[in-house]
């Protein structure tokens, strides 16, 4: 979800957009993931096989997808599911609470607008309230009735990286 409608927040700004989900067997908690590419020029490749930025929610996924980080990337993780050391001293790591953010949200399902948010905030590759568009225009009407949520859980996770940024 996080991978789509960032790519769909992408489109919405007029950039250049790919999105390549993997759902494997590995979906339930395993490492399954996603690759957006965004950006105001054309896009040569979908695939990143070195990206900027890294979002791992779960312990397999940092273990296996930090070393896939470029060189003075980002790897933005759950810190409250994941308590490994990096590995890596060439790459920016970022603990995000993310659990604690959504549960005092009102919904610990919501970890991943708040990874979101810290991610978009970070990056700068799309405005916050884009991603907040997106995902009221761009799901279906079963999940519109978590727009207020999902907008908070967005701005937690923004709000996570403003005050790393100011200490």
């Amino acid at each position: 979800m996080m991978g789509y409608i960032l790519a769909v927040s992408g489109m919405n700004e007029d950039k250049h957009v790919t999105y390549l989900p993997a759902y494997g067997a590995e979906v339930r908690g395993g490492t399954a993931n996603c690759t957006v590419v965004i950006s105001d020029k054309e896009i040569a490749s979908p695939v990143a096989s070195i990206p900027d930025y890294v979002v791992a929610m779960n312990i397999p996924s940092f273990s296996k997808y930090q070393n896939m980080v470029a060189n003075g990337g980002t790897m933005l993780y759950n810190a409250d599911l994941v308590e490994a050391l990096p590995d890596r001293n060439d790459i920016i790591y970022i603990p995000v609470p993310a659990n604690s953010l959504a549960h005092q949200a009102g919904s610990d399902r919501s970890a991943n607008m708040v990874m979101l948010g810290a991610l978009a905030r970070l990056s700068q590759a799309v405005d916050l309230e884009t991603i907040h568009r997106s995902l009221v225009e761009g799901v279906d009407e079963s999940k519109k009735k978590f727009a207020a949520l999902n907008w908070t859980c967005l701005q937690l996770g923004a709000k996570h990286i403003d005050e790393r940024e100011t200490r």
